[in-house]
């Protein structure tokens, strides 16, 4: 018996040869019988079959009857066996036969999956590629419509850059024009010698405005200008002009003086229309002054506001301080006037039960208060228009600001007043105010 996985197989015996005396003579009766010569020339399938009958006609032997039966019987097993692994076989082919179908069915299911993906994708890809395209259409068309608009848009600047030169042009044309009209074709006049034969003084641009009541700021922008026009030029005359002041501070004024005396260059003082106290002082004590006909000077003691409360020892002592500087101020007054200081107070209270000297500039001259009387003053630094703001530079335009102005208020009765500045504590006021204008906090 050999025995394979799943299957048995039965193996028959080999047979034992049989030397049977009938077989041994049947064989030499074939041998020699008549018809050897036409077996001999027979094809082999006749051969085979006769052999096959022959056999068939020759009595069987028990023994191996026995064993053809056996092996009959064997040969129908295996054949039984057989047809079992082969029905068995078949199942399994089967079953492999379907798997391969099933197999074969889910590759073709995903490849026709993939397949209409790849599709759908091929065609998502191709609509990408569409639109990648129409926007590439599309910004080139917008590239070539901004460079459109880009040029349209520099020839419109272009053209509006042109214009707005062109009529920059023509307002600087025009401001030109407008400001060339703000300056005079004459040049500021210097002389030495001011004042002409008929009267008229020439006044250069070399002149510093005093106007308004006279404080450290006042002395502050007189003294800096008379050092500013000594640095230029240390020969020519410099010019303080005033308009109207009503005097002040005696400390200010006493530095304005002590800046003319000292100057190298000649300090001229002007009076147009009203010199009092200080301001006054100023114009007598000048080397040089001048003054129109009608130009009233006023000349007084000193006189000072009580500043808070005082004893009768401190009222003494400010007393005696005013007239220290009634002292300084006014024995150099009464010297030009040729006169003693107390026939110069004297003289004051003649005029006026309140002191108050004051004269017209025809007569002023006649008591020494000024040197000249001009008939006119010709103002050569006025160069630019006054209504245009005055340049920075005091070699362009004279300068009209008043430093140190105080701030006009309105009290309860509705008349109007300033405070006066607050002095330093050695400092008096010399200053006209008959109507209380001035006020002393």
């Amino acid at each position: 018996m050999i025995s394979l996985p799943g299957f048995v197989f039965f193996q028959q015996p080999p047979m034992k040869p049989i030397h049977t005396p009938a077989i041994l003579l049947s064989l030499a009766l074939a041998a020699w019988s008549p018809a050897k010569e036409s077996a001999e020339t027979a094809k082999p399938e006749e051969i085979a079959e006769a052999a096959k009958v022959a056999e068939a006609a020759k009595p069987e032997d028990p023994e191996l009857a026995a064993k053809r039966k056996e092996q009959e019987a064997l040969s129908i097993d295996n054949k039984l066996e057989a047809e079992r692994l082969t029905k068995g076989t078949n199942e399994m082919r089967a079953e492999v036969t379907r798997l391969k179908l099933e197999r074969e069915l889910m590759t073709e299911r995903l490849a026709l999956e993939e397949a209409a993906r790849q599709a759908a994708l091929k065609k998502e890809l191709s609509e990408l590629e569409s639109e990648r395209e129409r926007l590439l259409r599309e910004n080139e068309l917008a590239k070539v419509r901004a460079e459109k608009i880009g040029n349209q848009l520099k020839l419109a600047q272009t053209e509006s850059s042109l214009e707005i030169t062109r009529l920059q042009g023509e307002i600087t044309r025009f401001e030109t024009a407008e400001k060339r009209k703000s300056y005079a074709d004459s040049e500021p006049v210097y002389l030495k010698n001011p004042l002409r034969e008929d009267g008229t003084l020439v006044i250069s641009d070399r002149r510093i405005p005093l106007n308004g009541m006279i404080t450290p700021a006042t002395a502050d922008f007189i003294t800096n200008r008379i050092d500013y026009w000594n640095n230029m030029d240390r020969e020519l005359p410099i010019f303080i002009v005033i308009d109207s002041s009503p005097g002040g501070s005696v400390m200010a004024g006493y530095r304005i003086l002590k800046s003319m005396e000292s100057s190298d260059a000649p300090v001229h003082v002007v009076v147009k229309s009203f010199a009092a106290s200080m301001a006054a002082a100023i114009t007598t004590l000048a080397k040089e002054s001048y003054a129109y006909p009608n130009a009233v000077i006023l000349h007084h003691q000193i006189s000072a506001q009580v500043m808070g409360q005082m004893n009768l020892t401190q009222q003494r002592e400010f007393h005696e301080e005013c007239q220290r500087w009634w002292f300084r101020f006014g024995t150099p007054i009464a010297d030009k006037m040729g006169i003693t200081t107390d026939e110069l107070i004297k003289r004051m209270y003649a005029r006026s039960t309140s002191g108050d000297w004051n004269e017209f500039g025809e007569d002023a001259q006649k008591l020494k208060w000024v040197n000249h009387i001009v008939q006119g003053v010709d103002e050569t630094s006025f160069t630019r228009n006054p209504d245009m703001a005055a340049s920075a530079s005091p070699s362009t335009a004279p300068s009209i600001s008043r430093p140190g102005a105080p701030t006009e208020e309105i009290d309860s009765d509705g008349r109007p007043y300033a405070w006066l500045p607050r002095l330093d504590p050695k400092d008096v006021y010399f200053l006209y105010n008959p109507d209380g204008y001035y006020r002393m906090r």
